[in-house]
């Protein structure tokens, strides 16, 4: 076995841990011990410096520690040491795992702290039961709050109780815990999501419109031609933005939510909503970052448009998704436009059309 010292910056603090390999088996373990980062002006002072050897050099005694453990065999020791570990260090490990996809790792982060919230003391693997997960289950019902002090939604919950079942059921598969507490306890139940969308007519009333951010009308009109999320489109260079014969124009792109490589194809209106072309590594939408300002241009545009209702940048996405199908195109082709690893995912659009179709059809009376 190898053990290996890492790093991994977050925010303004380098976390260290351990990278535990063999046999083509990897695992980590989250040492807690923090170093101070060069700023971005300047340099570390001469204090910052020496703290920071330090906390190497005990990092570096512990990685050693493990190594010579694992050079002997010494695995059960390990074991029962991370038995009386805190498992708030084990979930943060975890979560530390998924630094690379930034929306899953925001969801992780979210329940590290809502764990921390809710037992400040942080429970040890060897006193985490059934009564534990409960306690937690009914900490996300009745005082988890989102930033604006509102209680979380049915399908938050849902989100959240999953991610600490994985992270129990991580801990079964380590030999940390005989059984999953979390399998004895009802788990929520997951809501019907309402995705809000845009009709055609909706469409072109908002692209013959004037908007405050010119920039944040071409990215979401963009995104109602391609399906494209915010996080993939905030992030598209001029590199990715390609043109052949077979398929015109297209875009090849790794999907920053799924990681998964895609090729789309886009329409003339969408290409023609990109603008000049500029140099490789550009971004091709610069200067934006979606936050409340951005969100007041957006719900202004809606108004001045004549539409009311609730439409985030991620209706866009919507949009397309209902159109196309709307429009005829099969769920299968949608599926793969949208980048969908599930066909099932994509059917819940094809429900909403149905729905629409029904209502549609109860309109006309003629009181027979």
């Amino acid at each position: 076995m190898k053990v290996t010292l890492r790093q991994r910056q977050k925010g303004n603090k380098i976390s260290l841990y351990l990278d535990f390999y063999d046999k083509g088996k990897r695992e980590y373990e989250h040492l807690g011990l923090y170093l101070t980062p060069e700023p971005d002006k300047g340099k570390l002072t001469k204090a910052q410096k020496d703290e920071n050897r330090k906390i190497l050099d005990l990092a570096e005694q512990i990685r050693s520690k493990k190594h010579l453990e694992a050079q002997n065999n010494i695995y059960g020791l390990r074991d029962k040491e991370k038995q009386r570990g805190k498992f708030y260090e084990f979930f943060d490990a975890l979560t530390e795992n998924k630094y690379e996809s930034l929306g899953n790792y925001g969801n992780w982060n979210a329940v590290r702290k809502m764990i921390k919230d809710y037992d400040p003391k942080e429970v040890s693997f060897e006193h985490l039961n059934k009564e534990w997960v409960e306690g937690f289950k009914n900490y996300l019902s009745r005082e988890a709050k989102t930033k604006t002090g509102e209680g979380i939604s049915l399908n938050t919950k849902y989100s959240y109780f999953n991610k600490l079942r994985a992270a129990l059921k991580q801990a079964v598969k380590e030999g940390l815990l005989q059984t999953n507490p979390a399998d004895y306890v009802e788990p929520f139940k997951q809501d019907d999501v309402q995705r809000e969308f845009l009709t055609l007519e909706e469409v072109q009333k908002l692209a013959n419109t004037h908007c405050r951010n010119k920039t944040l009308k071409r990215m979401f009109l963009f995104s109602c031609l391609t399906g494209l999320r915010w996080s993939d489109i905030e992030k598209l260079k001029w590199s990715e933005i390609q043109h052949s014969e077979n398929l015109g124009n297209f875009i090849r792109f790794r999907q920053k939510k799924t990681s998964g490589a895609e090729t789309l194809p886009i329409a003339e209106e969408a290409r023609a909503l990109l603008g000049e072309q500029k140099g490789q590594e550009e971004k091709v939408f610069s200067g934006l970052k979606y936050g409340n300002w951005n969100k007041t241009y957006l719900k202004d545009w809606l108004t001045d448009a004549g539409i009311h209702k609730h439409i985030t940048f991620h209706c866009a996405r919507h949009t397309y998704a209902t159109l196309q199908i709307s429009l005829g195109t099969d769920i299968y082709t949608v599926s793969k436009l949208l980048g969908h690893k599930n066909l099932s995912t994509t059917e819940i659009y094809a429900k909403v059309i149905n729905e629409k179709k029904v209502a549609a059809a109860n309109k006309i009376k003629i009181n027979l």
